[in-house]
């Protein structure tokens, strides 16, 4: 790997951990008070787990990211990350949609664009680097889980929203 390679993987790593970081912080201050008191779906998991798992699918979206960055420049590729920095900043509202603004049927809406853009992005990769769209399988899951979680919330706490 050259420098200009380590560079790109830095900078990779750093946006989407970087995404996740800021929205975190600046959310986290509802989960005691405001989530904390929402009627909860049955198969919700423990707070802790979402933490590390975000960790690791932001760290597969950076070297997603990268692998797609560092291919020949074409319009496929500017297309792919065209639509991978749009699926990032769906991500990055949903936080602060469903905690901050307290809006669970927006962060509802907002989820079902991001499914279907990971979907997208998906499928455009797949095309130019298929081990690069094979490692966001568990994202594509997770934020399935997460859309199904986000439309329970909604459905149990209609007046909260």
């Amino acid at each position: 790997m050259n420098t200009t390679q380590i560079i790109k993987l830095l900078v990779s790593l750093l946006l989407t951990l970087g995404f996740g970081t800021f929205s975190g912080i600046y959310t986290a201050s509802a989960i005691p008070d405001w989530y904390a008191s929402l009627n909860r779906p049955s198969f919700n998991p423990p707070n802790w787990v979402f933490g590390p798992v975000w960790t690791v699918l932001y760290i597969l979206l950076g070297i997603t990211f990268f692998q797609i960055w560092n291919l020949e420049p074409s319009q496929k590729r500017n297309l792919a990350i065209t639509v991978f920095l749009i699926q990032l900043l769906f991500n990055f509202c949903w936080s602060f949609i469903f905690f901050y603004f307290r809006m669970i049927g927006l962060a509802l809406i907002d989820i079902i664009i991001l499914w279907c853009s990971i979907i997208i992005m998906l499928l455009l990769i797949y095309k130019i680097k298929p081990l690069a769209a094979y490692l966001n399988i568990p994202y594509l899951i997770w934020v399935t889980f997460a859309l199904a979680l986000n439309l329970a919330y909604y459905l149990l706490n209609k007046k909260a929203t």
